[in-house]
């Protein structure tokens, strides 16, 4: 992304699709889609797509710090590719508006990835929704646990490789969407039908929901 070569090493200010809250920091490497930033200790992996504004920051917010080390030698970077050196790596991942989750990335598909939480059990996380990833370092482990809760098991539920197929799956299981940021979110999956979720409550009401704005995917009882 060459227009933004210019900016490289300075500090600037993002606004993403879906997120309150700009982010500030360094940029120090960039490729066709994505961004990368240093920013209070932590690299943070901005997929283009959901940009809608960047800047330089004023100067009262310009940062330095002498902690960073540079990113390894490597070759082109994309989103994809970070996708895959971020397996098995204990990985923040944001959905927007505060909501992320943490854990580790487990199994990358055509259009999501499959992801390990120990709070949410297996999760499948749809790719072109993902507001940023924050890998932490190799020794780090979610909530500090102890390694008794590791190895992470993945589910058990055979994978497709697109999202509306496995998602098919699921016809007749509870699941919880996004998060079960609405509580419409959270139900039994009736059908899915034209990219549209039909879904039970706990009250019985029936409630429709495009596939297009499902960001996640869990199982209450996987």
């Amino acid at each position: 992304m060459q227009v933004f070569k210019k900016w490289l090493n300075q500090t600037v200010e993002l606004e993403l699709s879906g997120c309150t809250e700009r982010i500030i920091g360094e940029l120090i490497d960039m490729g066709s889609d994505i961004l990368v930033l240093f920013s209070e200790s932590k690299f943070i992996y901005i997929p283009i797509h959901h940009l809608q504004h960047l800047n330089l920051a004023s100067a009262d917010l310009q940062l330095y710090d002498s902690s960073r080390n540079s990113l390894p030698e490597q070759d082109q970077i994309s989103y994809r590719k970070m996708l895959m050196n971020s397996r098995g790596m204990f990985t923040e991942v944001s959905i927007g508006n505060k909501r992320s989750i943490h854990g580790y990335l487990t199994g990358i598909m055509n259009d999501y990835f499959i992801f390990f939480s120990p709070v949410y059990g297996s999760v499948y996380v749809a790719i072109n929704h993902v507001k940023y990833l924050i890998p932490y370092p190799p020794n780090k482990t979610p909530f500090d646990l102890s390694q008794d809760h590791f190895p992470v098991q993945p589910a058990a539920l055979p994978v497709s490789r697109a999202l509306d197929q496995q998602i098919k799956k699921l016809e007749g299981e509870l699941i919880i969407v996004n998060l079960g940021e609405k509580p419409c979110h959270a139900g039994l999956l009736k059908t899915l039908e034209n990219n549209i979720l039909e879904m039970i409550d706990a009250s019985g009401n029936i409630n429709f929901i495009h596939g297009d704005h499902i960001m996640t995917i869990h199982f209450p009882n996987k």
